[in-house]
């Protein structure tokens, strides 16, 4: 891939398949629709985890303050890039770590649109040398953040190992990183050296706001966008853009087709007017989502701005079916 960056704001629209089964909803209570929105910022550099159950933002953090994602679970090897930052990483095949001190011939790869696990950008490190370089992106100014190289080592059912300094071998560090079950990643800082404490435990959240990369094959781009990714334990996500928002029941959740793609609500439920000179919603789309509870609700958005006028606050109503 050729690492061009744009920013972006549109992306076509996957049809929706043939009719499915019928899909067992769990007893609840039909709930009130309920308004809620979260201020990332006019840059962008805020990142929340909400909660469905509880209509509650249950953690945020700075997007820039960690760098890389490490699978937890006993079986768990998968490592992660914080596509909020637009990070990329690049394979080094026919070098040592100590050799390498610059990005010449780097062919730069990011982890799948759909945050499928086995789609990683860094990919099976365990069955290679495990030796990449890392672009760390740009921060909300859009300041690139430096380069690093690692050599991945090792992984067991508790830990990770590695080691990580810059290209030309300053601030060298040998990292263990520990798992968390409660967690489905832990994530780690470069500038710190350290865990950071970013995504809640993996059930006590639906989804989350933030920016994120998103890679269109055909053009081979790159472009840091904003929006709603889910999360990767248990939810899914179902689109219904014909109907209105108030006529969708419980009744329509058999015939849709759900996904579990990260991605699945992503960020075209906005979209900037040229003309106008700024960001419009578009309330005829509307997701279902099956939370990690097992119940169904609908959520559309309805703004992007704060009472100030500022952009970046997504608003949106949600309803328990």
């Amino acid at each position: 891939m050729k690492s061009k960056i744009l920013i972006f704001s549109s992306f076509l629209l996957m049809a929706f398949a043939c009719k499915k089964a019928e899909i067992p909803v769990k007893k609840h209570e039909v709930g009130n629709v309920i308004s809620n929105s979260f201020e990332m910022g006019s840059d962008y550099n805020k990142q929340a985890f909400f909660d469905l159950g509880t209509d509650r933002f249950v953690s945020q953090n700075l997007k820039t303050s960690w760098d890389l994602g490490f699978e937890c679970g006993e079986s768990g090897w998968h490592i992660t890039l914080n596509g909020a930052n637009l990070m990329g990483i690049a394979k080094v095949d026919n070098l040592t770590f100590g050799a390498i001190t610059d990005t010449v011939g780097a062919v730069w790869q990011w982890d799948s649109n759909t945050g499928h696990i086995d789609s990683t950008a860094i990919g099976d490190w365990k069955n290679n040398n495990g030796i990449y370089i890392l672009d760390r992106g740009l921060d909300n100014l859009g300041v690139h953040r430096g380069f690093s190289k690692v050599a991945f080592q090792s992984v067991s059912n508790s830990s990770y190992t590695f080691k990580i300094a810059n290209l030309d071998g300053s601030n060298l560090n040998q990292v263990t990183i520990e798992k968390d079950n409660a967690l489905n990643y832990v994530s780690y800082s470069v500038q710190t050296n350290s865990l950071i404490t970013v995504e809640p435990p993996k059930e006590n959240w639906d989804i989350s706001f933030t920016q994120y990369t998103y890679y269109f094959y055909e053009h081979e781009l790159a472009y840091l966008v904003t929006g709603v990714l889910i999360n990767q334990n248990k939810v899914q996500v179902a689109k219904v853009f014909d109907k209105e928002f108030s006529e969708i029941t419980n009744e329509d959740i058999s015939s849709l087709d759900f996904s579990t793609a990260i991605n699945s609500i992503g960020y075209d439920w906005k979209y900037y007017d040229f003309d106008a000179s700024t960001y419009l919603t578009r309330p005829s789309k509307n997701y279902i989502i099956k939370s990690t509870e097992g119940i169904y609700y609908k959520l559309h958005f309805i703004d992007f701005y704060n009472a100030q006028g500022d952009k970046g606050t997504p608003t949106f109503e949600l309803q328990a079916l």
